[in-house]
């Protein structure tokens, strides 16, 4: 079921041999998304309805659904899924309340203060898919993390189903995770709402959250107007295994992300050519009784690959070429491993570490790089709802330090009020007063005061030079 590549000793995974797809969205879904954005920017909450209407087949009278429509949600839905969700939530929020970092300030001897404040955006907006299906996770994993920044408006969008309204499952999770404005509009429009607002909807600073390639190439559409989480793509796993792995569970696990979409990606790296061989076999006999049997087998068949290496050292290589969102350790000395490897979104260590743990209750957020990109990309997090701000003071003892050297380069770069700022200051500095006190005066002769004499002979010996 999954095609094969035996590398022998001295053989190496190439990014070939992973056949994998550019990145790059189709240009007529590009072309359809942008209009889509550019509708709404132009003409607001008109265009929301009209582009919903048309693409979902309902749209409610009121865009936003009441707080105590959440609130009846929360209480209509099975009492076992309301628990598995509240802890499922408990762990989110302490595992992501372990990312907070704080703000520092430094004071250098010379009196020079120099930091760094860290302050949530002020609102962000969720991205959740649903109409005829619902990912009340998906809800937790991006509203959890906001909410522990101090976001103070968290705002959801989810599409309505065919009779317009929203999930109860899906408003339950924001209920828990503490959702402020749930609207329930779905794809490019509801991008584009929450980047630019309608005469209803304030619009936000940050929006994250998976979507479809329409939703993708709105975000894309937008980023810039707003800050993004970054752009998805199909679901994807890596197994790395030796001959104690349980052939069985490894099937599962592969399937497991092959059933979400036949472009998601299963990857099996061992050095056990007859493991290969037993999960190939387990693949076959678990997905005929699978109901999701015709996704899943498209995934294994399309896009499943089995790397067999000679040697150890190119296995872990194939794993950090392949960069997964998801990496499994099914080895025996998967902790020592665990250090060997560098580009995975996430890393699930042991056995007894299953990947869908991840997806919905362990804690570490369920939103990963994917497509090769955990080479430079990180998980969801905290941070991704933060912003840093530099703070800088000086002293006049600092001034006098560092602005003679702010001139020097500042002259090489031929910014002669940059040059300027900082001789002025150095002229109050070295007189020791706050102000000047006859500004006329101070004006004059500002070409000297800027530019240190040293470099300005340089320039002017150069020009006799040229001349």
């Amino acid at each position: 079921m999954l095609r094969r590549i035996a590398l022998a000793a001295g053989e190496r995974l190439s990014e070939r041999d992973l056949r994998r797809e550019t990145a790059a969205l189709p240009a007529d879904v590009v072309a359809a998304a942008e209009a889509i954005v550019a509708d709404v920017r132009e003409r607001g909450e008109a265009a929301v309805r009209e582009h919903t209407e048309r693409l979902d087949g309902a749209c409610r009278d009121e865009l936003r659904v009441a707080p105590e429509e959440l609130r009846a949600a929360r209480a209509a839905v099975d009492p076992s899924f309301l628990a598995s969700l509240e802890r499922a939530a408990d762990h989110i929020r302490a595992f992501h309340e372990l990312e907070l970092v704080e703000g520092f300030e430094t004071v250098r001897p010379d009196g020079v203060r120099l930091g760094v404040r860290v302050t949530p955006v002020a609102a962000a907006g969720v991205y959740v898919p649903g109409g005829r299906a619902n990912y009340p996770s998906t809800v937790l994993m991006n509203a959890i993390p906001a909410k522990v920044a101090g976001v103070r408006r968290v705002v959801m969008a989810t599409p309505p189903g065919p009779d317009g309204r929203v999930n109860p499952y899906t408003l339950a999770a924001a209920d828990v995770a503490g959702v402020d404005e749930v609207y329930a509009v779905g794809g490019a429009q509801a991008i584009a709402m929450l980047a630019y607002g309608t005469e209803s909807v304030a619009p936000v600073d940050k929006v994250t959250g998976p979507g479809n390639a329409y939703v993708a190439a709105a975000k894309r559409a937008v980023s810039g107007v707003v800050g993004i989480d970054m752009i998805a793509g199909p679901s994807e796993v890596c197994v790395l295994a030796d001959s104690t792995a349980d052939p069985v569970v490894v099937a599962s696990d592969l399937m497991a992300q092959a059933e979400h979409d036949p472009l998601a990606s299963c990857f099996l790296v061992t050095g056990d050519a007859a493991l290969a061989d037993a999960v190939d076999a387990a693949l076959g006999a678990l997905v005929a009784q699978s109901p999701r049997a015709e996704v899943t087998r498209a995934s294994l068949e399309g896009r499943g690959l089995a790397v067999v290496c000679a040697e150890d050292d190119a296995a872990v290589a194939a794993v950090d070429l392949i960069a997964p969102e998801h990496l499994e350790l099914h080895r025996a000395d998967a902790g020592e491993v665990l250090g060997r490897v560098s580009n995975a979104g996430a890393v699930f260590v042991g056995p007894w570490s299953s990947e869908p743990l991840g997806d919905y209750v362990a804690g570490p957020n369920h939103t990963l790089p994917t497509g090769g990109t955990a080479r430079f990309s990180s998980p969801l997090g905290v941070y991704d709802f933060q912003k840093r701000t530099s703070t800088i003071s000086y002293t006049p003892e600092g001034l006098l330090a560092d602005g003679p050297d702010v001139q020097v380069l500042a002259q090489a770069e031929g910014l002669w009020a940059h040059a300027l700022s900082v001789g002025q200051r150095l002229r109050l500095a070295r007189s020791g007063g706050a102000r000047f006190e006859d500004a006329a005066a101070a004006c004059e002769g500002a070409d000297a005061v800027a530019w240190p004499t040293r470099l300005r002979d340089a320039r002017e010996s150069e020009g006799d030079d040229l001349g």
